[in-house]
Formats: C-alpha cells, structure tokens, sequence
C-alpha cells in the first residue's frame, strides 16, 4: 500500500475534482483555459512552460538523491552488520589464541621472541580491526586505507 500511496492519493483528489465539478456544475477545464487565457493578457503564458519543465526536473533530481541516501543508508547498514560480526569472529578467535599462548609460556623451551612475536601480531591485528570498524567513509579507498601498515 504504501508503494501506492502518492498514486492513492492522486486518486483521491482526482475523484474530488471529479465528483465537485458533477454536484456543482463546474467546467473544470473550461476554468483552467480561461487562466490560461488571463496568463496570456499579462504575457505570463511563455513563463508556465519553462516553469513546468523546471518543476519536473527538480521532482526528477529530489526523487533520484532520495534515492541514492537510501542506496547510502542500506550499505551503511550493511557494512555495521559486516563489521559487527567480523569483531565477533576475530574476537573468538583472539580468545582461543590465548589458549596457543598460554601452552607456549607454560613450555619451557618455547623461544621468548616468538611469543613477543605473537603480542604483536595480535596487538596489530586488533589495532587494524579497530581501524576498520571507525571509518566514516564507506568507500573502497578509505577501507584500504584503515588497513594498510602505518
């Protein structure tokens, strides 16, 4: 319905026009010629069409930027819900990596550099996903930018 509803309401004030000018006699398009023939006294009538052009292509331009908020809007959703999960994901998987790292320090000949190592790779990772979830604009180029090493 609510697809309809200019179309509804177009039909609405046409069946008012119509049903007003049958009860009260009115000649709805006689009316208008004679506007029209008031407009052309004060040389008005070589205005109304460039007006009606101009109207058109204004409800065209309003009609295709709502548009594209919208289209904004719906990969904005998207790409909250994207990264919403992926935090999920990397975050369970940050978790079972500390059970990887545990063992290895509880390993008495595990190499020190490698688990130093490992902070670090992790501290990055976290840091670049941090980075990716607080981009304002949704846009390939500054996706690659949150994410390339500083």
């Amino acid at each position: 319905m609510q697809k309809y509803a200019l179309t509804l309401i177009g039909l609405s004030l046409a069946l008012t026009v119509f049903s007003v000018s049958i009860l009260f006699d009115i000649e709805t398009f006689e009316t208008v010629l004679e506007a029209l023939e008031a407009f052309e006294r004060y040389e008005l009538d070589e205005i109304i069409i460039p007006l009606f052009i101009l109207l058109f292509f204004t409800i065209l331009d309003q009609n295709r930027r709502q548009h594209l908020h919208k289209t904004e809007q719906e990969k904005i959703k998207i790409y909250k819900a994207m990264m919403f999960s992926t935090h999920h994901i990397l975050n369970n998987f940050l978790n079972n990596m500390q059970l990887f790292k545990m063992t290895a320090e509880n390993t008495s000949d595990f190499d020190p550099e490698i688990l130093s190592l490992y902070d670090v790779v992790i501290d990055d990772a976290s840091a670049q996903i941090e980075a990716l979830g607080n981009i304002t604009a949704i846009d390939e180029g500054s996706i690659h930018a949150s994410v390339t090493p500083k």
